[in-house]
């Protein structure tokens, strides 16, 4: 689903993202006290941390993006230093951060750079997902973090609302152990770098790992960097028996075990967005 970006001025810490601010914002402490210091000596003041927002949902290419904006980086820059920032990452992810990206506000410190950015994001990640009860939780849902990680992207691309995250989720897993395609058009969207609500069927016969309706399991990697809700709901689902869901408008998503039932509310959710695509 579609993911509208709230400015950054609307921006908000997650728990999680406070306890990143508390991992890499020592510094910053100081420098508050210090301030007044300087003043009360007539030094200069020192300039306030830059601050980097990353919402919950943001692929790592829009992370990348940022931390060059912020750092006033030529375009690319980030993104081509993640081989070379030994970042303390799964096996399973192969190098690539995605999912990793601590959604968060945090302080980027003068004299900062790409690498030293990319490790205090994944750091307080890596802390935060192999700690109790994420590591716990997982290991309950005979599943590992990894894996948690990458249905709690799944769940926060594609649930509406938070109230269907735990739907979303129970839909992956009943999907997972019925030994069916997930069929996630977040996932589609992910290999071809779009966010839309319509998928074609050209769209589905597209070669790539990440084609979910033709690979069973999970993707290779997470395809965004989830938050908090997703993360629990991921761990947490709703019980249900559902295998299908659709959004048909904002506030009116229709799960369903019922393959029947399920094609109607497609097809509600095609009568509504005809020539909208």
């Amino acid at each position: 689903m579609q993911r509208k970006i709230p400015p950054r001025s609307m921006m908000r810490p997650t728990r999680r993202g406070r306890l990143l601010l508390a991992a890499v914002g020592a510094v910053v402490a100081g420098t508050a006290v210090a301030v007044p210091l300087l003043m009360s000596e007539g030094g200069p003041e020192e300039p306030p941390p830059l601050s980097l927002v990353v919402p919950e949902g943001w692929r790592a290419s829009q992370v990348y993006d940022a931390i060059d904006k912020t750092l006033e980086l030529t375009p690319g820059s980030t993104r081509r230093s993640v081989g070379k920032a030994g970042l303390k990452l799964p096996g399973d992810a192969q190098g690539n951060p995605e999912g990793y990206l601590f959604p968060a506000t945090c302080p980027v410190q003068k004299g900062a750079t790409p690498e030293s950015v990319l490790s205090s994001m994944v750091d307080a990640a890596t802390s935060e997902f192999d700690a109790a009860p994420i590591a716990a939780g997982a290991q309950h849902n005979a599943m590992n973090v990894y894996q948690a990680v990458t249905i709690a992207s799944i769940v926060q691309a594609e649930a509406a609302t938070p109230a269907d995250m735990g739907k979303v989720a129970r839909v992956i897993l009943n999907r997972l152990e019925r030994g069916m395609p997930l069929q996630m058009d977040s996932v589609i969207n992910y290999a071809l770098n779009r966010s839309t609500v319509h998928t074609s069927q050209d769209d589905t016969r597209i070669e790539s790992l990440y084609n979910s309706y033709q690979r069973m399991g999970l993707p290779p990697t997470p395809i965004d960097n989830p938050g908090e809700e997703a993360m629990h709901a991921a761990l947490n689902p709703t019980p249900g028996d559902w295998l299908y869901f659709v959004t048909v408008k904002p506030g009116d998503t229709r799960f369903t075990a019922d393959y029947t039932a399920h094609m109607r509310n497609v097809a509600d959710f095609n009568t509504l967005h005809q020539g909208t695509g």
